[in-house]
Order: structure tokens, then sequence, then C-alpha cells
């Protein structure tokens, strides 16, 4: 027993539980305590520290938990055998730069925010705890590379319905956000491409391709969204658009532009637009405009968009649709990858989209922006 008698500090910072942790620790790892050896009871251990049997519980369970014991039904806790560990001095203190408090505002402009006090968590929390469950069990291993078929599904449903956008489960690659699909996209073109860009743009996206290092052509936005005309002079084979609702000025690309733009795309087999369509649900005057995919009759548009408006930033889901022909070069450049979003995520997703309740939550948030 005096090999566990500790210094406890009773009114010190820590708490008993952890001071007794560390100290059998300490001692496991400097072989003060052999392999082997057995520890003493709960009780015995409490009466002789003068300290309550649950303090013993908690610190017992912990080295449990980490392997320096083990434990033997009815007999007892037994020092576990443990490769050589590395020695870590308790009081090394790493410095932590505190973190800035975050401002609160009475209005938040933020364009990335949405109105989290008007989330269904009720409906949402149903498809969770029905998925969470040992009927589930298959979902705990890798899925399919692209995404969850059920996704795939609903989302490429969604697209005909609300988009206008025809294109297969096939077609739609599943991934945790642009700033993860986007590269994706570009490594599907040969290495001397060369981009053209909304000048003003979204400016993660001009990073992006920066960081990348591919060479890239900044187009002039106006009223009427991306002009044409320049992007005829440059030497660029493929262009990133947001037709829908150009990011930072909201203009939308007229229907002149759209043609002009198409007719752009048609004249290489090399060249092709990424439409990105992001923010397109909410649109507060007017009908709704059709995804340039939409128009497209010749395959030559990149379809990208992702469910952080229309749910949550934090979700972490976007996907894209690949014209066919660059669906063999996906799946050749990526045939190693696994898809980056949790396959529960996608079922719950999948499942509240397939229950009509996506469609029933975007009305709801039109209503609310809209009063806005």
């Amino acid at each position: 027993m005096d090999m566990l008698l500790f210094q406890l500090e009773r009114n010190g910072d820590k708490p008993l539980y952890d001071q007794l942790y560390n100290g059998i620790k300490e001692a496991i790892i400097s072989k003060k305590i052999a392999v082997g050896e057995k520890l003493p009871s709960k009780r015995k251990l409490a009466d002789f520290l003068n300290i309550s049997q649950t303090t013993i519980e908690i610190a017992y369970a912990q080295l449990l938990a980490e392997g320096y014991i083990m434990s033997k039904s009815r007999v007892g806790y037994f020092v576990e055998e443990i490769d050589e560990l590395p020695y870590i001095q308790q009081d090394t203190v790493i410095p932590f730069n505190e973190q800035p408090k975050k401002k609160s505002y009475k209005i938040d402009f933020n364009p990335g925010s949405i109105d989290i006090d008007a989330f269904p968590f009720q409906i949402w929390r149903k498809y969770a705890k029905e998925l969470f469950d040992e009927g589930s069990k298959k979902l705990l291993l890798t899925g399919e590379p692209q995404g969850e078929l059920s996704l795939r599904t609903e989302i490429a449903n969604y697209l005909y319905q609300s988009r206008g956008v025809v294109c297969n489960p096939e077609q739609i690659v599943v991934g945790s956000g642009t700033e993860q699909l986007l590269p994706m996209i570009l490594r599907l073109f040969s290495d001397d491409t060369c981009f053209a860009l909304e000048n003003p743009g979204y400016p993660a996206v001009h990073r992006m391709f920066s960081q990348h290092k591919r060479k890239v052509y900044p187009i002039a936005v106006d009223e009427e969204g991306i002009i044409i005309q320049q992007l005829e002079q440059t030497q660029a084979n493929v262009v990133y658009i947001t037709p829908s609702h150009q990011f930072p000025t909201g203009a939308v690309l007229s229907a002149t532009r759209r043609a002009q733009a198409l007719n752009w795309a048609t004249q290489s087999s090399s060249r092709y637009i990424i439409e990105d369509d992001y923010d397109s649900e909410f649109r507060y005057t007017g009908k709704p405009i059709p995804a340039l995919h939409a128009l497209d009759r010749n395959d030559k548009v990149i379809y990208m968009s992702t469910f952080t408006k229309s749910l949550m930033p934090s979700l972490r889901v976007a996907y894209f649709v690949l014209p066919p022909q660059l669906l063999a070069t996906y799946k050749d450049v990526f045939n190693y990858y696994s898809s980056t979003v949790p396959r529960f995520d996608q079922h719950i997703v999948a499942n509240f989209m397939h229950d009509g309740h996506f469609a029933k939550h975007l009305n709801r948030m039109r209503k609310v922006y809209r009063k806005k």
C-alpha cells in the first residue's frame, strides 16, 4: 500500500481523482509498481488515503481506459505491460494565444450566415435519431466515393424540379464544400488550361485558383453579369461564373449573356463553363431563373451548388454535376478517393429531402428572408 501513498493536495486546483490518476500513472511508467502487480481494492485504498471510493473509481476507470491497468472480474485491478512511453513533463505549459471574443451584432449582414432560429430542429432530430440505430450499422463502413446513391438521387430530382437541370445520379459528386470540390474540378483540366473569373468575385475562389497556380484572366462584371466580349478576347478555356446571383454585385446574368456564354463554350471541345449556383434558392422579385445548365444543349456546363444557405453552413455538403465526357476523366483521376462527407449526414439529408421537408423548409425560409 505504501507504493500508493501520494501527496494529495486537498485544497489544490486539481481534483483529487486527477491527482491520484497521475500519481499511479507516473508510478507505472517509472516502474515503481511492477507489471502484473495487483492494485489495492477501492475500499482499502479509500480508507488508506482517507478519500471517497468514488474518487478511486474515477481514477481507476481512467487508467483502465488508457491501458495502464487491466481488470479481472471479481479479482481486482492489475498493472498492464505497456510499451515504453515518452515521459511527459506534467507542468510543461504550451503557450495559448487567447482567441479574441466574438462581437455580437444587432443585425448580421454576413453573406455566409443563415437565420438559425428558423431551423426545423425537431424534424431533423427525428431523422438523425432513426438513423443512429443498429439497423444502420452498414453506414459505419466507407460508402460510395461520389456520395451515397440515395442523396445523389434526391439531388438529381431536386435539380430537375427546381433548377431545370437534367442529369442522372451518376454525374453527381458530393463533397464537403466548395473549398474541396472546386480544386477537384481544376484537376480535371491540364496544367496549361487557362481560366477566367468574374471581377469582382468571391475572394475565396480567387485564392483557390492562385493556390493551384492556375493562369487566370479577370473579366469585368456589369449590371447584366460577366461581360462575354471581354472573355472572348482572352486565351481562357474555362470560365467560372455565378449567373443566378453574382457575388458581390448581386447581378443576374441576362438572357443575352447566357446565350453568348454558351456559344463561346461550343467554339472549342476544350471549353467549359463552371456554373456556381450558390444561393439561387432565394430570389424575391420576378420569376425563378433556371440554371444556365438548363439551357445547355452541348454538355458544356459543370454545375456546382451547396446546402450552405438552404440548410446550414456547418453541414459541409456541396456537390457538382459533371458533363458525361468529363465523367471518365473524373473516375480516372479520383479512383482512390473516398467521400469526404459522413454517410450518416448524407442519409439524414437524403431522407429529409425525400419526405418533402427540404422543399417546405425552403418555402418557409423564403418568407422569413423576404420579411427581413
